[in-house]
């Protein structure tokens, strides 16, 4: 676990559309700052989600989907082998992921590890709570896997009475619209963008795109943003965006999920840009901008992900390069007086996939 001290007067950084591939997103002034692309005849936008549903999913069982794996390897759950719910009043032990980025093998290594699931994947946990801080898919080689495994541990835990849920990150946010809208431009507020082009400066995997399915993109777009759980705030980026959508955790999780519903490129790429927002409590005042969220919408501590703890310590400026590696993360971070705590060991950057059970002994 380590510690970081302030860096210097705050400023609320705004990723570009390179996300943090380039150490010029770290000094942007603006929240709106953006890297302008070249504009591209438009195709016809893509048609909205479809109204229908797989066999046996309806949006109000969200944590229970029946999932057409397609060529992803597919693993039945056998009735007969799922564990009986046991009978507790007390919740099972919380555990939190940080992100994952389609790092398939080292997510279910990590998830091992703490006894989560089994050598055959499956879920053996009991009633143990586990949540997804966002960030399935890009820069690794199979986000569709990392998602397909997602929904189905969530209907394996519900069975044996705990839960498997997961949060919005700006990734799904991101190939939602890259799938949506393509080349649809976008008023970035600096000219032209396109989710296309982001996606695919921000680690967009072609095999990602050609697996994604109908089921894969109504799960995603019904994931909540923030979530508070035994005092704990979870939410996926280290910025106070959340205040903009709402004043609590509720209204925040409706705005999110009625914006995807519109359909509108322009909102949902509002919504994206905010979502990269990062840093905010990290530097001087970082604090109290921590504090600003925990008034507003509850918990005592806040858990996050997005910023790779190797960045949030300055030791590490870029992913540019194919050998960049931060120093070693053994777990989470905590900081801003104890405030804050992340959940990115950096995995893209050769770091260490993070399964932390909370309260944190500190």
């Amino acid at each position: 676990m380590t510690q970081g001290a302030g860096q210097g007067p705050e400023v609320e950084r705004t990723a570009t559309l390179r996300d943090f591939r380039v150490p010029a997103y770290v000094h942007e002034t603006g929240p709106y700052a953006h890297s302008m692309l070249p504009g591209e005849v438009a195709p016809p936008v893509a048609p909205p989600l479809a109204e229908t549903y797989p066999e046996g999913y309806t949006p109000t069982e969200r944590d229970l989907p029946v999932i057409n794996r397609g060529d992803t390897v597919q693993v039945h759950v056998d009735p007969a082998a799922v564990p009986v719910p046991q009978s507790t009043d007390a919740p099972g032990p919380l555990f939190v992921v940080g992100d994952v980025h389609g790092y398939l093998d080292e997510l279910v290594a990590a998830l091992q590890e703490k006894g989560l699931i089994d050598s055959a994947g499956n879920w053996c946990a009991g009633t143990a709570r586990l949540w997804f801080l966002g960030d399935f898919t890009d820069r690794g080689p199979d986000g569709i896997g990392v998602i397909d495994l997602v929904m189905r541990l969530s209907a394996e835990a519900a069975a044996a009475g705990g839960y498997c849920k997961a949060l919005m990150g700006n990734h799904e946010l991101l190939l939602i619209g890259a799938k949506r809208f393509g080349d649809t431009p976008v008023n970035s507020g600096a000219g032209t963008a396109t989710f296309q082009a982001a996606w695919l400066l921000n680690g967009g995997q072609k095999t990602d795109m050609d697996r994604l399915q109908d089921h894969h993109m109504q799960w995603m777009a019904r994931l909540d943003a923030m979530e508070e759980v035994d005092g704990h705030l979870l939410v996926h980026s280290d910025t106070t965006a959340y205040l903009d959508y709402g004043d609590s955790i509720e209204a925040v999780n409706d705005t999110v999920r009625e914006t995807l519903t519109r359909n509108d490129a322009d909102e949902v790429w509002d919504l994206f840009r905010k979502f990269t927002r990062r840093f905010s409590f990290r530097d001087e005042g970082g604090a109290d901008h921590v504090r600003s969220l925990l008034d507003t919408y509850g918990g005592t501590r806040i858990v996050h992900g997005h910023s790779p703890i190797p960045y949030l310590l300055g030791e590490v400026g870029s992913e540019e390069t194919e050998d960049s590696t931060g120093p070693l993360i053994e777990g989470p971070h905590v900081y801003a007086e104890g405030l804050a705590i992340a959940m990115d060991g950096g995995v893209t950057m050769a770091g260490k996939l993070l399964v932390q059970q909370l309260p944190l002994d500190i």
